[in-house]
């Protein structure tokens, strides 16, 4: 409705970002609003934080001296990478209870997105898997290495360096903040520290957010969602 609301007013639908975390939930949002008024409202800018991640380090990928042209892993291509370095590694992950590639890729992901160290996430939720840490470790760096050689973004990527980005260049943090007067974000207490500090960054310009949440409905913890975010809103963005 607001969204609706803001195109009927004049606002330009472009300089409206919505963000959520479902491209299905997304569309649903531009298609009712396109509904309740007309097909301007499909010119709304956003989708999910990764596509607009995504779409904006296509743009700006140089700055952080990436190609442009940089490929995305999706997370079978993410699996199936660590799962041919996990077996470069070695005697140690051939012992059965090594973890697989799936294991170690949630432990990756979960380390990226909650900004906390490999070891804290294994120490926290896989203790069973303390054995095996610094061979995990190992295989963190050498993934690490050889998506920034070859110019692969994973998921997690797409959010981590866009908040470097956002945080390390100024100017073009203005000249992305300045071109969105209305930020718009679903399901705020999915979201996790970085997302939180994207979003915290893209309001510089206009000092202009509006978010809808329900600390009670998190779900996404196991993925680095922090319900913290919305408690801490009002210190995050002043004058809310």
């Amino acid at each position: 409705y607001r969204v609706a609301r803001l195109v009927e007013d004049g606002v330009s639908p472009d300089t409206i970002l919505l963000l959520t975390f479902t491209r299905k939930a997304a569309q649903q949002m531009i298609l009712r609003a396109t509904k309740l008024l007309d097909r301007r409202c499909e010119k709304v800018a956003g989708g999910t934080f990764h596509s607009f991640g995504n779409v904006i380090l296509r743009k700006y990928a140089s700055a952080l001296g990436f190609n442009p042209g940089f490929s995305i892993l999706d997370r079978v291509d993410a699996e199936a990478l660590i799962g041919i370095l996990r077996k470069e590694m070695g005697s140690v992950t051939r012992q059965r209870s090594f973890p697989r590639k799936r294991t170690l890729a949630n432990i990756f992901s979960r380390a990226v997105n909650k900004m906390i160290p490999v070891e804290d996430v294994v120490c926290n939720d896989y203790p069973h898997l303390e054995s095996d840490l610094e061979a995990m470790i190992s295989i963190q760096r050498e993934y690490k290495r050889y998506k920034s050689e070859h110019q692969f973004f994973d998921f997690d990527d797409l959010l981590v360096y866009l908040q470097q980005l956002l945080k390390l260049h100024p100017e073009v943090r203005h000249r992305i903040s300045s071109s969105f007067g209305y930020i718009m974000v679903d399901e705020y207490q999915d979201t996790n520290k970085i997302q939180a500090d994207i979003l915290y960054h893209l309001t510089g310009a206009n000092q202009n957010i509006m978010v809808v949440g329900d600390d009670s409905q998190s779900i996404y913890a196991f993925r680095g969602a922090n319900f913290r975010n919305i408690m801490q809103f009002p210190r995050m963005f002043p004058g809310t």
